[in-house]
């Protein structure tokens, strides 16, 4: 189907017409680096700046984007991400939800299909500040935290188009070759000011970036000068839209996890982490008695099915080289901010 026929005939999903299919999809791979860049965009799409502005302020008030802005990759500034997991009681998912989103480390919470049935990622400026969260998280619940750090990342780009299928985030051929990682870099004061301002979103103004170096009284030039720095630094990943996937009719997101052998996981996580279906790809540590798993693999569908049928594919592109696998699905978003910095008290 032609990305330019009615919307009708795409078959979009309720709520979302042509026009917003395709920004939806432009600004979930990049906003450039301009003085008006929903200017630039909206030249692409043939749109004007103010519709390009008010469209998109309307797919995050609806909550069919959770964010636009810098995507934040502490990581690679000396922090850490944690993936863990609760088992929840039923009578006290509500209670359990409401103590752990209401810390600002937890940047993601899902709620998964699974005997450990509540899945977060704590998000943090070092680690001693993300495990520090894990242990408040416990000792809030008394249940147990299971975590399971990243250990090494294979491929990292989630892309979920609503019109023609693009190659995925990161992807610069068919046959992607891994790069080495670029070195941490320490961030100064500045750097804390801007991602504190932007963590949130950037504004929906024509000179967004002018309106973050005017709250940190700066310049326009000095924060996208520092904000292509950071890109180039692996600290920004993105600056980009981040779509809620159920509305956009992903109504499948499916947590594949297999038991590969450890001296094995490497070679086989960059095989995994090239297929198309896969947007998020990692090694992390099994949990005896707990967790078998070693490699994790994000899978996203209309279907689970769909997700399932892909999981399929991905059995047999291991082989025998995998003991066991399962598919988590998520069946709620309890929370989706991305990385917030703890702000220092007075």
């Amino acid at each position: 189907m032609r990305p330019d026929a009615p919307a009708h005939l795409l078959r979009l999903p309720v709520g979302i017409d042509l026009d917003a299919a395709r920004l939806i999809d432009r600004l979930q791979r990049e906003l450039p680096l301009t003085d008006r860049p929903f200017s630039d965009v909206a030249a692409e799409l043939g749109m004007t700046e103010a519709q390009v502005i008010d469209q998109l302020g309307r797919l995050l008030g609806s909550g069919v984007l959770t964010r636009f802005g810098p995507l934040f990759h502490i990581e690679r500034a000396g922090g850490q991400f944690i993936l863990a997991a609760l088992q929840v009681p039923e009578a006290r998912y509500a209670e359990v939800t409401a103590l752990i989103n209401a810390l600002p480390e937890v940047a993601h919470n899902y709620r998964r299909d699974h005997a450990l049935n509540m899945w977060f990622v704590v998000a943090a400026e070092t680690p001693e500040a993300a495990w520090a969260a894990c242990d408040q998280i416990e000792a809030a619940t008394g249940l147990p935290v299971h975590a399971f750090p990243k250990e090494r990342e294979y491929f990292v780009g989630l892309y979920l188009p609503l019109l023609a299928r693009a190659p995925r985030l990161g992807d610069d051929s068919a046959a992607r070759q891994p790069l080495p990682a670029p070195q941490p870099i320490t961030l100064n004061e500045f750097d804390r000011q801007l991602i504190a301002a932007t963590q949130s979103g950037l504004p929906l103004v024509p000179r967004p970036y002018a309106s973050v170096a005017a709250v940190l009284g700066s310049t326009s030039d000095a924060v996208r000068t520092r904000l292509a720095e950071l890109l180039a630094a692996g600290v920004v990943r993105r600056i980009a839209a981040v779509p809620n996937h159920y509305r956009l009719g992903y109504a499948a997101n499916g947590m594949s996890v297999w038991d590969v052998e450890d001296a094995e996981v490497d070679r086989l996580g960059e095989l995994i982490g090239s297929q198309p279906a896969v947007s998020h790809c990692y090694r992390r540590p099994r949990k005896a008695g707990v967790w078998r798993y070693n490699l994790f693999a994000m899978l996203h569908g209309h279907t689970r099915t769909e997700v399932l049928a892909q999981a399929e594919v991905l059995a047999k592109v291991l082989g025998p080289a995998h003991r066991a696998h399962d598919v988590l699905f998520s069946s709620a978003i309890l929370k989706k901010t991305g990385l917030r910095l703890r702000q220092p008290t007075a």
